[in-house]
């Protein structure tokens, strides 16, 4: 197996008190378990390889923001507006979402969680987190901090010289740029988990480069590109638009990750279907 895996993982990852280098660790190792438990049940041999994780939750972290960013009503109001253009993406009932901003957007996140049998305070919690982070990185295409993001994955594809990158959630926005930004780099395998790649108004048009007439492609460097998502996970909307949207998806393959969890990385890497996928290609 190749020796080296880099990792990019998505939304509430700061680790508090736990420098970059570390929490990085930390998190690699925990990648890695729940890899080696995918590719065990997949029948492949030997160790798992060793997650190398591009850890950015840092450079996204707003000094001065109240709280750990899981609650709507501290959204502000540019943070409110990407949210009704995420949540918009849903067929939600004529009348939901009227009203006071941050009142309306409750009113619309709890529909959703209805709709989709989810408990309504962990939902608006999940949506305020990802609203928070999502937006901070997609709000300013040419920041310093989102060019910083992107530097920590060609950084750890330079240092490590891996050839398989696996990216969840906000990771694949990340992923996908940064890849785009070093064609040079060339990567065997791009795996996404549960990715907002192709989510219309709120991601999409915000993605750099910027899609041509609504359609992006495969990164240059990358030979293979497979994507997983759970049909339940309210991020990796639309259904199959990852396929869809983008030249040179190899596989954009829907699978049931978890019955509740189904957002959560820990669910994707451990599942067998992940597995045959590294198996197939380490």
């Amino acid at each position: 197996m190749t020796h080296t895996i880099v990792g990019v993982h998505g939304i509430g990852n700061f680790r508090s008190g736990t420098q970059p280098p570390k929490a990085a660790r930390i998190l690699g190792e925990e990648w890695r378990t729940r890899l080696a438990g995918a590719l065990d049940g997949a029948g492949a041999d030997g160790p798992a390889p060793e997650v190398s994780m591009a850890y950015y939750a840092d450079v996204l972290r707003q000094p001065g923001r109240q709280g750990a960013g899981g609650d709507l009503e501290d959204l502000d109001p540019s943070e409110i507006e990407f949210a009704y253009q995420w949540l918009g993406s849903f067929d939600l009932p004529v009348g939901v979402a009227a009203g006071r901003p941050t009142v309306g957007l409750r009113q619309a996140v709890d529909t959703i969680a209805r709709m989709r049998l989810l408990g309504p305070p962990a939902t608006r919690w999940f949506v305020a987190l990802f609203c928070r982070e999502a937006h901070a990185y997609l709000k300013n295409p040419d920041s310093p901090a989102r060019a910083a993001v992107r530097a920590r994955v060609t950084d750890a594809l330079e240092t490590t010289s891996a050839r398989v990158v696996i990216a969840h959630s906000l990771g694949s926005v990340v992923a996908y740029e940064a890849l785009w930004a070093r064609p040079d780099l060339e990567v065997d395998l791009l795996v996404t988990l549960g990715s907002p790649l192709a989510l219309p108004h709120a991601v999409l048009p915000r993605l750099w480069p910027a899609p041509l007439d609504g359609r992006g492609a495969r990164p240059p460097g990358v030979a293979r590109w497979v994507n997983l998502a759970d049909p339940g996970d309210i991020v990796a909307i639309p259904p199959g638009g990852i396929g869809r949207t983008f030249e040179g998806v190899d596989i954009d393959e829907h699978t049931i990750i978890g019955t509740f969890d189904f957002h959560l990385a820990k669910n994707y890497l451990a599942h067998q279907r992940l597995g045959a996928i590294l198996r197939d290609t380490l």
